[in-house]
């Protein structure tokens, strides 16, 4: 009897491919970096110019630390509630 599974589920399984487990694996890992990388970069170095910029001020003056962290926060919180909003409505 032939198989009652359709071509797309084939190429996904990988019925017809005889490369081993391991190495399928690694061609995901890596093509899985390529998105997580920038993302995490993008997020730690962020973060570093925040710790940089306060430590800064807090040199200069109480009140300009002040000034900055409640801005800051106020800013934050508003971008990641606007990201919130559209990440819900896109589509899947």
């Amino acid at each position: 009897m032939g198989s009652t599974r359709d071509p797309m589920e084939e190429r996904l399984l990988g019925g017809g491919e005889t490369e081993d487990l391991k190495w399928r694996i690694w061609k995901e890992v890596k093509l899985m970096w390529k998105i997580a990388f920038p993302s995490m970069l993008a997020r730690v170095t962020s973060f570093g110019v925040l710790v940089v910029t306060q430590s800064f001020l807090g040199h200069v003056s109480e009140l300009d630390l002040a000034a900055f962290a409640l801005v800051q926060t106020l800013l934050l919180r508003f971008i990641n509630g606007i990201i919130r909003v559209y990440s819900r409505d896109a589509p899947m």
